[in-house]
């Protein structure tokens, strides 16, 4: 297939069952719910054939002004090589407007994201499976919906960009867990259902103590059910996750793609993503 014959549409809620289909080809554990939430915090494209089928998918999440995540870059396997990667990348870069870029990247994608002037950053591993039994943590507590504003500010400081939009998505589909001291939240962490199972992320805390608390606060009352958590290889805590049952099974590397030479991105805590956000 000649890629004139490939037509990049705006990712509507039409080609959401479309995308799921890839997704699974890629063995990728998105249901249509999880591709709606990224839809719904993102704007995209889709290459059709000309059959109509969807052939490539990409999504730019943006965070306020500040940045914008690329997310679910997927190109169908029997159209690539022939640079239709590179075609949703330019529209990506058209929707995200002059904001600096961030994404995740497998081993394949890499080569043509650093084409594109991506720069490594860091590495993300992601662990799954089963917790048997844990004890539930002291000093953790689940948060309510008066906690969201607080909750929104120290996401804000940890990650360098505004996430509310993120932080309203996963409260309605999911649950916060807090540590407080002395009246103020210190940590947050959140899980939602994904994929066959729950993520656990974004975990956003002081000290590796607190991550693992709140991991463990929410993985102790779920015995059994599939579990992931997706974190900076930097946090130290991929061994803990091995330990209690959750398996490393992957990951990738993280990259960005300032909007000025001299542009910093601001470090995160101690941080586990949130499926990366999304993908």
């Amino acid at each position: 297939m000649q890629q004139e014959e490939i037509e990049l549409r705006a990712f509507g809620p039409d080609h959401i069952e479309g995308a799921v289909a890839l997704s699974r080809q890629e063995n990728w554990p998105h249901r249509p719910q999880d591709w709606q939430m990224a839809l719904q915090l993102s704007s995209g494209a889709v290459a059709l054939d000309d059959h109509g089928q969807v052939t490539g998918t990409i999504l730019v999440t943006p965070y306020g002004d500040d940045c914008a995540m690329i997310n679910m870059v997927i190109v169908d396997r029997n159209v690539r090589g022939k640079g239709l990667g590179r075609r949703l990348m330019e529209k990506a870069f058209a929707l995200a407007k002059d904001r600096p870029l961030r994404l995740v990247a497998t081993r394949d994608g890499m080569p043509l994201y650093e084409k594109l002037g991506f720069v490594p950053s860091g590495r993300v591993l992601q662990h799954q499976g089963q917790v048997a039994e844990l004890d539930a943590p002291a000093g953790m507590e689940t948060a309510a919906i008066v906690d969201l504003p607080e909750i929104k500010a120290m996401d804000r400081d940890a990650y360098g960009a505004d996430r509310e939009a993120l932080i309203d998505a996963l409260a309605e589909r999911g649950e916060f867990a807090v540590v407080r001291r002395n009246g103020a939240i210190e940590a947050y962490a959140a899980i939602r259902p994904f994929g066959g199972g729950e993520v656990i992320g974004p975990v956003i805390a002081g000290s590796v103590e607190d991550a693992k608390g709140l991991i463990s606060f929410f993985a102790a009352s779920r015995p059994g059910v599939f579990l992931r958590v997706d974190t900076d290889s930097r946090t130290g805590i991929a061994d803990w996750l091995t330990e209690i049952g959750l398996a490393h099974v992957g990951g990738g590397v993280t990259m960005d793609r300032p909007s000025r030479p001299d542009a910093a991105r601001a470090r995160p805590k101690v941080y586990a993503l949130a499926n990366q956000a999304l993908g």
